[in-house]
């Protein structure tokens, strides 16, 4: 198997792959793959934090018909039948080593690939769509959904719909364009789950869940964002940086190291995770990436 220079395979680590997302209720450590030296740890919302349960007076059945009418929104998302991404003609361009001028122009274009990509899939199926703000730091802030957590790389705050994202120095040593763009890419990810109100069902499912059940449905809201990354990361194929080799080097790495240095499986493991990662490049297209009606097995 042809392998990547040394470089590119220790900027993998530096690029991102280590990432949080935050929302407005709950904080989440999410294991996109974090490098050996780097343990997250998870933070469990407090029951202030949790999204409250269904208000009393209702009868059971009331309340059993209104959790299956909330799931539809994460199993029959009019966002799957929008079809194949557009090709919005995305050129990210380079990443030089050293510039955070450059870094910062890089993000804010590929944030514009994103923002007109998933515009354009809203608008096949006529959903309304809002572009989430962008907000390069140098150094780990604290947001509205809290404290920065210790070993993340990029935040999504649904709080005030933003990405974090932060630029180390070793990302500035070794860049690695195509890490970089799949990080802010998952992100993004999170963003649609958010405004197309996946996470409606999502959130007061996890509040009124067991502790297996949470870790069940957190596997397969990251992997649906790990998945529609890949949906756009497919688009950018055959260009500088973004090929066959470096796009395969990736999938890889995820599958031997995706969930190394977490304390429980709410990612969903390595192998699971390159799996999603690899239909959604393949197939081009949201619908492939429904993991709330996929088997258990299959979100392992």
């Amino acid at each position: 198997m042809n392998k990547l220079p040394h470089s590119k395979r220790a900027a993998i680590a530096a690029a991102g792959l280590a990432f949080t997302v935050a929302t407005a209720s709950q904080v989440f450590v999410t294991a996109g793959s974090a490098s050996a030296s780097a343990a997250p740890a998870t933070q469990a919302p407090t029951p202030a934090q949790a999204v409250p349960a269904p208000a009393g007076g209702q009868s059971s059945a009331a309340q059993s018909s209104a959790a299956l009418a909330n799931k539809s929104l994460a199993t029959a998302n009019r966002i799957y039948r929008s079809g194949r991404f557009v090709n919005v003609n995305c050129r990210p361009g380079s990443l030089p080593r050293g510039s955070t001028a450059a870094y910062k122009r890089f993000l804010t274009r590929v944030t514009n690939c994103l923002n007109k990509a998933w515009a354009a899939q809203f608008r096949k199926v006529r959903m309304p769509f809002s572009k989430p703000r962008l907000r390069i730091v140098t150094r780990k802030v604290n947001t509205p959904c809290g404290r920065w957590t210790t070993g993340a790389e990029a935040v999504y705050c649904s709080a005030d719909r933003t990405m974090y994202m932060w630029i180390s120095k070793q990302q500035l040593r070794q860049p690695f364009p195509l890490g970089i763009t799949r990080l802010i890419a998952h992100e993004y990810g999170h963003h649609v789950q958010q405004i197309s109100r996946i996470w409606s069902y999502y959130w007061p499912a996890a509040a009124r869940a067991s502790k297996s059940q949470k870790l069940a449905l957190s596997r397969r809201s990251e992997l649906q964002a790990e998945c529609f990354s890949a949906v756009f990361m497919s688009t950018l194929r055959g260009q500088p940086n973004f090929g066959s080799r470096e796009w395969n080097y990736t999938v890889d790495w995820f599958r031997k190291n995706g969930a190394k240095g977490w304390p429980q499986n709410d990612h969903g493991r390595g192998p699971t995770q390159a799996a999603w990662m690899t239909r959604g490049y393949n197939s081009g297209s949201p619908a492939a990436c429904n993991t709330w009606k996929a088997s258990a097995r299959a979100t392992l």
